[in-house]
């Protein structure tokens, strides 16, 4: 199975940011929100205005009217992961239309006979019927949030029973190695006893198993603990905190893929071409996902990240090394909103909004499927509380 090449690399370099650019964003049917970023200057943008019309601009670039969502700059392929994200946006933004559309253009090609969603679709047939974990968990979230949204219990029942089977079939059961190596970890960053950890997907569902720590989600864990009573999704957050800080503990950056066998001991992984382990692409979104979480152990994860990403003496590139070294010259619009995340997590506001900022005006210049989706999440899950905050 091929699973582990879900994200590709691109070819051919890309140009460093320019930080001179300015972007006007129009919002379809309820004014504008302007984010003008000229030599440095600050923005004055609304987080919500500004998450909407991103979040507007992913959904109108990239799903398609029966709800499938392409990557069109990827070869025109859907994943789930894609869904996944659009059902995100679509809730977020209240559009019950084509959050509907997304929703049963998913339940439709790609649910598997066991609740979870088949990995990719192209040219009108599943091509990978291997699961992914982040993308069913991610629509579990989702499907709960839209029935309490739009008051429809289906929905949320929906969520509830992809939830389990997420449980059934896309974790693992641990050992008790899972204690960080940072000197003063902190304060519920290690457990005792076994733990759940989510996998990359159905594919890896025993010991040692492929785990993606950018799959990690808290408040998706916390959510599906609330509504189901299942304590299970309490162990699972607090066992991933514990292998993201036994990943970072010593000053590394965490790598895309690990490995974590039977015993608790996460080892970083080769990327899917292969090369040595890196903080790339998919370990970008990790900060994203532990700066949104309610956990202050969570959210000093993801601050612990931001001197190694935004160094004032270098640039912020799309690939490091795990010691923090550059492995490319160009950036990516989730590099960016990496750094963001990592800086929100450590009070740093402006810095964030900075961050946040360039994102969208790099992918406004040089647009992707995937940097237009994180560029959205990033804005409402950092700025704004439209999937739910922590009160």
């Amino acid at each position: 199975m091929t699973v582990l090449a879900r994200r590709q690399w691109p070819s051919r370099s890309r140009p460093l940011l320019a930080l001179t650019a300015t972007l006007v964003v129009v919002l379809g049917g309820g004014g504008c929100a302007v984010a003008a970023a000229t030599d440095g200057e600050s923005a004055h943008t609304d987080p919500v205005a500004a998450a909407t019309a991103a979040g507007q601009a992913f959904l109108d670039d990239y799903v398609d009217v029966d709800g499938r969502v392409v990557r069109r700059d990827e070869g025109g392929d859907t994943v789930s992961e894609g869904q996944a994200y659009a059902l995100l946006i679509a809730v977020a933004l209240g559009d019950r239309q084509r959050f509907d559309a997304v929703w049963t253009w998913t339940r439709e090609h790609l649910r598997r006979a066991d609740g979870l969603l088949s990995w990719r679709w192209t040219h009108g047939a599943v091509v990978d019927t291997n699961s992914a974990g982040d993308a069913d968990l991610d629509t579990a979230r989702a499907l709960v949030l839209a029935g309490e949204r739009f008051a429809d219990p289906e929905l949320s029942a929906a969520g509830g029973t992809l939830a389990a089977s997420v449980l059934t079939g896309e974790t693992v059961r641990v050992g008790t190695a899972l204690h960080p190596t940072a000197p003063t970890p902190p304060a519920g960053a290690a457990i005792e006893g076994s733990g759940l950890v989510l996998t990359g997907g159905s594919w890896t569902a025993t010991s040692p198993a492929t785990v993606n720590p950018s799959y990690f989600s808290p408040r998706s864990e916390q959510l599906m603990g609330s509504v189901s009573g299942d304590p299970r999704w309490a162990e699972l957050s607090r066992t991933q905190r514990a292998v993201g800080w036994q990943l970072v503990g010593t000053g590394l950056l965490p790598p895309d893929w690990t490995a974590v066998d039977a015993a608790g001991t996460a080892t970083a992984q080769p990327d899917p071409a292969g090369r040595p382990p890196r903080f790339g692409l998919d370990a970008a979104r990790l900060p994203v996902r532990m700066a949104e979480s309610c956990d202050p152990a969570d959210r000093a994860l993801a601050a612990e990240l931001l001197p190694a990403l935004d160094r004032p003496d270098a640039s912020v590139v799309a690939g490091y090394a795990l010691d923090g070294a550059p492995l490319v010259e160009w950036t990516h619009p989730v590099a960016l909103v990496a750094v963001a995340a990592a800086a929100e997590a450590a009070g740093r506001e402006q810095q964030s909004d900075d961050r946040l900022r360039a994102a969208t005006e790099l992918n406004f210049r040089e647009p992707t499927y995937y940097g237009s989706a994180w560029v959205a999440l990033g804005r409402i899950l950092l700025d704004t509380d439209l999937l739910g905050g922590c009160r």
